[in-house]
């Protein structure tokens, strides 16, 4: 049996103010659809929180027009640090996240009208689509692209995640584990060069081995709909020593945390990450409780540490107010929820 990949539920973020972060992500983005919001101890990320639980406050964040969420993830019993010296392009780990936008040009004025600044005008990529490139308030890289399937087609110009940038010391090799694990089977492009839209970040004038991908597969699942499509690019160094991102730091400090998906069949999932030679390095087992949420979490290594999770939700709050909860366990694995339902999720919107 094969695991069921949904898309890209959410991405981490660790930083120092919970609500603060959420609101400029709300602001920017319109990310607001919490599907929890709770204050706990992270008692099982042992390997990665310096081998002791600690005490954290986390809000997951999605929006009605499709893409993967946001989950902003703050430490409460110390004080998250930053990274050691200065984040380059092709550093290893998540250096950017990509955000979907019906049109750039738009965004971009969106954001100016918010007196939220931008990096640059919008940029041709390698294939051809613009980007807009711009920071959060703790300075972790944003990329607005061009975005396919929307689930609901309205304003705001934007939706959610679409993938992320992630810096790789050996291409062959990452390639190869983001195809097997994840069903990133094509490449959208493969280009080695400097390039003119990496004019803004630090590191440009590195040579990079660019890649592309994405999956020719549509992705399956109960909220598979509503994440889409995604992609991720992988950068690669060609004439310098990348650092690792996280690097005597802790899981939960200031940065892009962790590329989480959704699945069904975690079982399944374990199986394939140790035939790949990618075992599981945390595991909730059967039931973790999330407060308003609750399911099956698990953690594995990329070839350079890269830390991605597996979330498979047994059960989600759709209408709270009517303590309305979805047991996701007794529902068709491979079957997307109808519109009608998740669509109830927005009555929870946060609003200003």
């Amino acid at each position: 049996m094969q695991p069921i990949i949904g898309g890209i539920q959410q991405v981490g973020i660790g930083n120092s103010d919970c609500y603060k972060t959420w609101d400029w992500y709300r602001k920017a983005f319109r990310i607001d659809v919490p599907i929890f919001d709770e204050a706990a101890t992270a008692e099982l990320m042992l390997p990665y929180t310096g081998g002791e639980p600690r005490s954290r406050h986390a809000v997951l964040a999605m929006s009605m027009q499709g893409g993967g969420g946001i989950e902003i993830w703050q430490y409460t019993s110390r004080t998250p640090e930053p990274p050691k010296t200065n984040i380059q392009l092709g550093d290893l780990g998540i250096y950017a996240l990509k955000i979907k936008s019906k049109n750039v040009t738009k965004t971009a004025r969106h954001l100016k009208k918010e007196n939220i600044p931008s990096l640059s005008d919008p940029v041709l990529a390698p294939d051809g689509k613009q980007r807009l490139i711009l920071k959060d308030l703790q300075g972790n890289l944003i990329e607005v692209v061009e975005g396919q399937d929307w689930y609901v087609s309205q304003a705001p110009t934007t939706g959610g995640v679409y993938g992320t940038t992630i810096g790789v010391s050996d291409m062959s090799r990452s390639l190869a584990f983001y195809k097997t694990v994840l069903g990133y089977d094509q490449i959208i492009y493969d280009e080695t060069g400097v390039f003119p839209d990496y004019t803004v970040m630090d590191g440009k004038e590195s040579t990079f081995r660019r890649c592309l991908i994405t999956h020719s597969k549509p992705r399956r699942g109960p909220f598979s709909q509503w994440i889409g499509r995604s992609e991720l690019e992988l950068v690669q160094a060609m004439d310098r020593q990348p650092k690792q991102l996280f690097k005597d730091r802790m899981w939960g400090d200031l940065g892009f945390i962790h590329l989480c998906f959704d699945v069904q069949g975690m079982d399944a999932m374990r199986t394939l990450c140790e035939h790949a030679g990618h075992p599981f390095t945390v595991d909730s087992g059967n039931h973790f409780d999330m407060g308003e949420a609750a399911g099956h979490f698990s953690y594995i290594e990329d070839p350079d540490g890269t830390l991605i999770e597996f979330v498979e939700a047994h059960k989600i709050p759709i209408l709270k107010s009517m303590n309305w909860y979805l047991d996701l366990k007794k529902r068709d694995p491979e079957k997307a929820l109808p519109k009608w339902m998740l669509r109830c999720l927005g009555f929870g919107r946060r609003k200003d």
